[in-house]
């Protein structure tokens, strides 16, 4: 090919016997059974860090991070001291694979939400480490700027104008010596946001970590059906209602 591309081979074998509970959601939840659960690397209260069972993506290793013994919730949900942990664990074991010298990048996310790429309802994040990876074309920084709305013990919450997709994007950055607390409640509040004020019945949403050495950024995209302009072309939207989002974030949370 003329152009880079992190082009990525996809087992499609496993991927059909994967369990799902999310769109039919009779399907027992894998995560719920504890007992049965294999490759445990950590576990801190009822949050479990592990390895995948269904190692889809080929050449690279999955991992993922049980947020918790409750199927049925979400991080909005969450009091502050659980999604701290949360948000620690996993930045430990991101940080433990970035410098484990096994891997080029290791990419760290959450599915939500049946418009999110998930099969999974529990709540969870995964990590997937891949020996070989272009790091350079997995994300822009200026994605990760944005109408401030607020900015606390060395963490900035923005809305997107550079947004990845399109509409309703939230950057949340800590600088490099920023709270790790106020990093999680900041997520844990754009969360909120995007699921009980952003949009009625939003039910999907991701969350994407990144980093440029270590230094972090993190966003949160809500989901629903993709525009043909960005599938097709690449074309992204800017919204006209950034800086009215930026500012219902500050009058509701802050």
């Amino acid at each position: 090919m003329s152009r880079d591309i992190n082009l990525i081979k996809f087992n499609t074998d496993i991927g059909s016997i994967k369990p799902e509970n999310i769109i039919h959601t009779e399907n027992n939840c894998p995560f719920c059974d504890v007992e049965h659960l294999t490759d445990i690397i950590e576990i801190d209260d009822d949050i479990i860090f592990l390895k995948n069972k269904y190692n889809v993506v080929e050449g690279a290793d999955q991992f993922v991070l049980i947020e918790g013994r409750e199927c049925n919730t979400d991080m909005p949900d969450y009091s502050k001291e659980h999604m701290r942990k949360v948000i620690r664990l996993g930045l430990k074991q991101w940080k433990l694979l970035l410098e484990s010298g096994k891997y080029e990048e290791v990419l760290f996310f959450k599915n939500f939400g049946p418009m999110s790429g998930g099969t999974i309802k529990h709540p969870h994040m995964q990590l997937v480490g891949f020996p070989k990876l272009n790091s350079d074309l997995l994300f822009f920084p200026e994605e990760m700027r944005g109408i401030v709305v607020k900015e606390l013990n060395g963490v900035e919450m923005s809305v997107s104008n550079c947004p990845r997709i399109g509409f309703g994007e939230i950057n949340v950055v800590p600088k490099i010596d920023g709270d790790l607390d106020t990093f999680a409640d900041f997520i844990k509040i754009g969360v909120h946001y995007l699921t009980h004020h952003f949009r009625r019945n939003l039910t999907s949403y991701n969350i994407f970590f990144y980093h440029k050495g270590r230094q972090i950024y993190t966003k949160l995209i809500p989901r629903f059906a993709t525009s043909p302009y960005f599938v097709g072309y690449n074309i992204r939207f800017l919204p006209n209602n950034i800086k009215r989002i930026a500012n219902e974030i500050l009058s509701i949370y802050f």
